[in-house]
């Protein structure tokens, strides 16, 4: 039987992905707008500023919640579907981003409630509000370990596993598919930070 190359056809389709040199584990692009908010984080802290606090507070629980809840339950079940070249033609474009964008909202999430609380006072003892203080500590010190020891160390390894000069479609995947299943978790349990943070503000 005449092959594909004989037929004139061309060389039969590649199985595994090609390796991406040019891929940048950290976008450079990216470092000034994160050097940005972390610097009117300081600022923020540095002058006790209750509202500017509460801007990052929300905006950096609400994203971090959004994407880890997008990313598990809608780009998971998608990118399960896709042929292999396929997913790794994704991961070059989507976890160089994600690389900055998860530290920085769990940053800012963390060190504005953080000041927030000390500044309303509810991390004292008498503070109604403690209890409820005490089980938000715990919950997103759990998402923070995850997200920093699990999700984003296996985003790296996807990155340069793709820069290798044989990327393996495997590892790639069973990468991938940790990296998916910890943002589902994560989000799922900031459902619980949601309802403890909306019955503190109450």
């Amino acid at each position: 039987m005449a092959t594909q190359v004989e037929l004139g056809l061309g060389a039969p389709p590649q199985a595994h992905p090609a390796p991406v040199r040019e891929l940048e584990i950290v976008p450079r692009r990216g470092l000034p707008i994160v050097a940005a908010v972390l610097v009117a984080l300081i600022v923020a802290i540095a002058g006790n500023w209750l509202w500017a606090l509460d801007f990052f507070h929300v905006v950096g629980g609400g994203l971090w919640t959004a994407i880890d809840l997008f990313v598990g339950l809608v780009v998971g079940p998608i990118l399960g579907r896709l042929s292999l070249p396929a997913r790794a033609e994704f991961s070059a474009r989507f976890m160089p981003k994600m690389v900055l964008i998860m530290p920085t909202l769990v940053t800012m999430t963390l060190g504005s409630g953080f000041q927030l609380a000390r500044h309303l006072g509810n991390l004292s003892t008498t503070s109604p509000n403690h209890g409820w203080l005490v089980a938000s500590f715990i919950v997103v010190g759990v998402m923070a370990v995850i997200a920093l020891g699990i999700l984003e160390p296996a985003n790296i390894a996807v990155l340069f596993e793709m820069k290798s000069p044989h990327p393996r479609p495997d590892v790639i995947g069973k990468l991938m598919q940790r990296f998916i299943y910890t943002a589902g978790v994560t989000g799922v349990m900031q459902v619980a930070t949601l309802v403890i943070m909306t019955r503190v503000a109450v």
